[in-house]
């Protein structure tokens, strides 16, 4: 019998994190989350958007923007048992993102930023002969981005993300028999580079009304880094070295495929907006080595659509007019295989746009609800509310008062 046990770290997220590369981001601001995690035709010029490069060359320029996201994850999961049905809590939370973005003279923008691509955490166990066993994984994939992007005619508008790959995923089983404890641990190391290129056109249609579509894809390429299995005799005597089990390079053996994202945005004076993303990745032919350690490690497409809105009365007047009312959803059929069970997670989201009492910064706060789980058997039901804060600092470069 396996019964999930939730535990007390604080970058818990979910069990199904165990497979792959864990759970995936798609690089969106606060302000994006709270639209169903759209941005592939967006073009705020005052928020950041690193979903898509091409949106950088519409910054203003005299503007230079600094975004930085908190969030705090409630998470309730169910498990069906031969038990019956069994109920855990848990929580998590802390720094998402942080971006930067400027222009670079009148036809060019560019960003900077820490971004994150993935992450492991989870924790259950089982029970063996004579004993029990226990299992946790942690980790996370991050990048480190530089984007460039130009308007190159009229509305259209390209652009290129240049990032480093880098961070350490950590599985480990333990197995507890009478006094000793063993360990066998699974790291996977990953440091390489990823690209991402975008182009966006927008067009106004009529007085006041813009619309714009934007794409984005990322090349399929083989991970460099390292990844190791070692043994752990017994954890409690620090005197004996561990074995090490496996050891071999990640290069022709682990690979992350293309990434396809498109988007249709409508826009009316700047105070009304939605938009519509898709996005499509093919995981069905990335590589992954099975291993013994970690089992038999099954991939599938991955499908997400995401729709959001966002109203602002206005953006001159009353404090009240100036906010910004912002609502999404999406569904997502994820890479991740449960044996034979595909995961697939849907949220709803909304959230505020607050202008500060003075300058034209903006706290976001939003609220998001997930629901993931396997199908067609359900295996464990996850419910999320998360609570996001964005903090989007705009200063004005380059702006001298007259003397008079």
């Amino acid at each position: 019998m396996v019964a999930f046990q939730p535990a007390a770290a604080q970058d818990i997220r979910s069990p199904y994190s165990k497979f792959g590369y864990g759970l995936l981001n798609d690089n969106a601001t606060s302000a994006q989350r709270q639209m169903g995690g759209v941005g592939y035709a967006m073009q705020p010029g005052r928020q950041t958007n690193v979903m898509n490069p091409a949106s950088y060359a519409a910054i203003d320029t005299l503007t230079f923007l600094f975004d930085m996201g908190l969030d705090m994850t409630f998470i309730n999961y169910k498990e069906q048992t031969a038990d019956g049905l069994n109920k855990f809590n848990d929580k998590g939370g802390g720094l998402d993102y942080i971006t930067m973005q400027f222009p670079i003279g009148s036809h060019f923008g560019m960003s900077l930023g820490l971004l994150p691509y993935s992450s492991v955490g989870y924790s259950f166990g089982s029970s063996i002969e004579n004993g029990s066993s226990s299992y946790e994984g942690t980790g996370n994939l991050s990048q480190i981005n530089l984007g460039l992007s130009g308007r190159i005619w009229r509305g259209l508008m390209v652009g290129a993300n240049v990032s480093y790959l880098f961070g350490t995923l950590y599985h480990d089983a333990y197995a507890y028999t009478g006094a000793s404890t063993s360990l066998f641990e699974h790291v996977m190391q990953v440091r390489d580079y990823h690209l991402q290129f975008g182009l966006q056109y927008s067009q106004i249609i009529a007085r006041r009304h813009r619309v714009t579509v934007g794409g984005v894809y990322t090349p399929a390429k083989g991970l460099l880094g390292h990844t190791w299995v070692q043994e752990y005799a017994d954890i409690s005597n620090s005197s004996v070295a561990p074995d090490t089990l496996d050891y071999r390079s990640l290069k022709g053996n682990y690979s992350l495929p293309e990434t396809w994202g498109a988007g249709l945005s409508y826009e009316y004076e700047g105070r009304i907006f939605g938009e519509v993303d898709f996005t499509y990745q093919p995981w069905s032919k990335a590589k992954f080595l099975n291993s013994e350690f970690l089992g038999e490690t099954r991939f599938a497409d991955r499908y997400r659509l995401g729709v959001g809105f966002s109203f602002s009365p206005r953006y001159r007047g009353r404090y009240i007019d100036r906010v910004a009312w912002r609502v999404g959803a999406y569904y997502n059929r994820d890479y991740i295989m449960a044996g034979d069970n595909n995961v697939r997670d849907y949220g709803v989201t909304c959230g505020v746009g607050l202008p500060a009492p003075s300058g034209k910064t903006i706290i976001n706060v939003g609220f998001e609800y997930i629901n993931r789980r396997a199908t067609p058997v359900p295996l464990l039901k996850e419910n999320y509310f998360n609570i996001t804060l964005g903090i989007n600092f705009n200063q004005t470069w380059f702006f001298q008062n007259k003397i008079q």
